[in-house]
């Protein structure tokens, strides 16, 4: 679905390249974690997905970006929305209506999708999302969790092959950031749809990621499962990466011998691995 290929970029008006020959594979239906330190070039990352980058940020350009075999480069912005579905940080930015439902209605109006297809579409993306009951709802009586709602039904309603998200529960509490994942995950499996999340909780991307890539000084370190790249937590750490502190403990327990498992991810599976490390 996406290739990198020896992609590497330079923002204008900057001194050396934010990314150096990148070379990535993301396969179709794929769910792909992001993480890194702060300024370690992840955002440009999507942005060279999206098209953002090289049609509104201008730099040198270098390499090869494709999404679904169509060049990013050679294809129009316009185009690559079309396949490219993608929601901001600051979603307080992204919103153009006052009301949940012409925010939905925005894009597929824009987009000049068929008037008899709107209404299903609408309602199909509220659905998804969880969110029907906030259709007659003002944007700005919304919380933080459902304005991310709100911003995801309008860029699903459109149908995208690829969602591509930047710190999507930046501002949320644990609970609606799980929430989120959960409907990322279950739309992904739903519609075959190839979802990029980047984010610095690195406990729910390898909860919920099929793909972990971990991004430093603008070139991948790591790109493999979650339990691989896990694997390696003392380099992660190196790198201002925090693994779960799950992961640190079963990893330290079979530096000494004690643990011969597969790596662990979250509480659950520490918690199983301890009773049998314990038995």
């Amino acid at each position: 679905m996406i290739e990198f290929d020896n992609f590497s970029f330079q923002y204008r008006e900057g001194t050396e390249p934010v990314l150096r020959n990148i070379s990535l594979s993301i396969p179709d239906g794929a769910f792909v974690g992001i993480t890194g330190a702060a300024g370690s070039g992840k955002s440009t990352l999507t942005y060279a997905i999206n098209g953002i980058i090289p049609h509104c940020y201008p730099g040198d350009f270098y390499g090869a970006v494709s999404v679904e075999g169509y060049d990013t480069v050679d294809t129009s912005l316009t185009d690559l929305s079309r396949l490219v579905g993608s929601v901001c940080q600051d979603i307080d930015s992204q919103m153009v209506s006052t009301v949940v439902e012409d925010e939905i209605l925005y894009g597929l109006e824009n987009f000049a999708v068929p008037r008899e297809e709107i209404p299903a579409r609408v309602d199909e993306a509220l659905e998804a999302m969880g969110i029907a009951d906030l259709r007659e709802r003002t944007i700005d009586s919304l919380s933080g969790g459902q304005k991310q709602k709100v911003a995801l039904a309008s860029v699903i309603a459109l149908h995208p092959r690829v969602l591509v998200l930047d710190e999507p529960t930046a501002e949320l509490d644990p609970a609606s950031s799980v929430a989120v994942f959960e409907l990322l995950a279950r739309y992904a499996r739903e519609h075959g749809t190839t979802v990029i999340v980047v984010e610095q909780k690195i406990a729910l991307l390898s909860d919920y990621a099929d793909l972990l890539v971990i991004v430093d000084e603008g070139q991948i370190r790591f790109a493999d499962t979650p339990d691989a790249v896990l694997a390696h937590a003392d380099e992660l750490l190196a790198l201002g990466v925090n693994c779960p502190r799950s992961t640190t403990l079963m990893n330290e327990l079979a530096k000494r011998g004690l643990y011969a498992g597969p790596t662990v991810r979250n509480v659950a599976q520490a918690t199983h691995a301890l009773m049998e490390v314990l038995a």
